[in-house]
């Protein structure tokens, strides 16, 4: 499913205009990106959640050089579905 898909759905079953619902769905991407790119969690009851995860530092090796390289520490975004949400997808 696209975004496309999300925004015909949810204006043929709320009669909402689809700019209306595309300018919401924008928005909600929007507010999730910014807060997350700013250090902040974003929980939504029922749905999900979506948190910033750190990966460690490690070491990994260039096979065609021969050579390791460090890749440093660094976050990376994430979803984790609530047990609501997978249960139902179960």
């Amino acid at each position: 499913m696209t975004k496309a898909d999300i925004v015909n759905e949810i204006s043929r079953s709320t009669g909402i205009e689809k700019t209306a619902v595309l300018a919401t769905v924008e928005k909600f991407m929007e507010v999730v990106k910014d807060n997350m790119a700013n250090g902040e969690n974003v929980y939504l009851r029922g749905f999900g959640s979506f948190i910033i995860k750190v990966r460690k530092e490690k070491t990994a090796r260039n096979i065609s050089k021969n050579t390791t390289i460090r890749i440093p520490e660094h976050k990376i975004p994430a979803f984790k579905p609530s047990r609501v949400f997978l249960d139902q997808v179960k």
